[in-house]
């Protein structure tokens, strides 16, 4: 009965782009009931990455202290591709200010949760996209600001110690969380551990779904331009991210996982964050990214997956990564 259950939720995580649109175009026709739910954003951000937390192992972080090199090289890249990638995109397309700001927003956050899932699906390595998005995650409070306030401070002002702190309390602390509920009752929460990325996902899609609700009025914003720089933002941190799993001399499998955790931003977080501490009109990109990186993401995961069925699957060495 629990494999059952299992393999069930393993369905319905894996069509996390699916029920973000279904429920999106739902929000989009009807955001009353999702409105109403606005109080509790910063409450759904937390369960999800509680979730997230209550898969991670003392083994993930044994894999970063034993391979700090290849954790550092994902990290650099992505906070330094991103964020710069969304500078000079907003500076060759002459973007309005709030538009810049919730662009450099989206490429200043961490990892998108929803990368170690569908990590998962494309068969990449799911424990170094797990290391990646926590040391990013981890490090999200001082970088993300910092870098935002770096960046994009000249066009609109940035508080950076409000992010900090909002950061500190809506992402690092219900990840802790999680992670201590996972090591120390870790013999029943093996027994269910499917029910967690299956809960970070029910509430990406909540979130996702309440910032269509909240922006109807504005998705008219989302011009051609804006949505255009976006997916080159997007597709642009998915190309870079591989190249340099290639560069680096990683194996097929963790240049997915590069491709993946790089071009996938956080861009839920972003959002929260565009509502909170600038305006709405910040959000049209971030909530954009959204939408865009999970289904170019899933077009990708589902394509190295049907290569891998048709070939044997490639083999590599489980700490350097490389094919063998």
């Amino acid at each position: 009965m629990i494999r059952r259950f299992n393999k069930i939720l393993d369905i319905y995580t894996k069509y996390l782009a699916v029920w973000v649109v279904v429920l999106s175009a739902a929000a989009y026709f009807k955001p009353g009931p999702f409105t109403a739910l606005k109080p509790y954003l910063n409450l759904f951000f937390a369960v999800t990455m509680f979730g997230i937390g209550a898969v991670l192992k003392v083994d993930d972080f044994r894999n970063i202290l034993r391979t700090p090199g290849i954790i550092a090289a994902g990290v650099i890249a992505q906070f330094t591709i991103m964020p710069l990638g969304a500078f000079f995109l907003a500076r060759i397309f002459d973007l309005p200010p709030a538009i810049t700001v919730g662009l450099i927003l989206t490429g200043s956050a961490p990892g998108a949760m929803a990368s170690n899932v569908l990590s998962y699906i494309a068969r990449a390595d799911v424990a170094y996209s797990v290391s990646l998005t926590s040391v990013s995650t981890l490090l999200t409070p001082v970088v993300t600001p910092g870098l935002t306030y770096l960046l994009a401070n000249s066009v609109l002002e940035v508080d950076f110690w409000s992010m900090f702190t909002g950061l500190l309390n809506m992402v690092v602390l219900p990840l802790m969380l999680g992670f201590l509920i996972r090591h120390y009752f870790s013999r029943y929460i093996q027994k269910i551990e499917k029910v967690f990325p299956a809960i970070s996902a029910t509430f990406i899609v909540f979130i996702c779904a309440l910032v269509i609700a909240l922006n109807k009025d504005r998705i008219a914003g989302l011009t051609a331009i804006i949505f255009m720089v976006v997916v080159i933002l997007n597709i642009g941190g998915m190309l870079a991210g591989y190249g340099v799993g290639m560069f680096s001399g990683f194996g097929m499998k963790r240049r997915r996982t590069l491709s993946i955790e790089i071009g996938m931003q956080n861009a839920g977080l972003g959002t929260v964050l565009a509502l909170k501490h600038f305006n709405a009109s910040a959000a049209i990109p971030t909530a954009a990214f959204v939408f865009v990186c999970i289904f170019t993401a899933s077009i990708a995961a589902e394509y190295w997956r049907s290569i891998d069925k048709n070939n044997d699957e490639t083999r590599e060495c489980g700490v350097c990564g490389k094919e063998i």
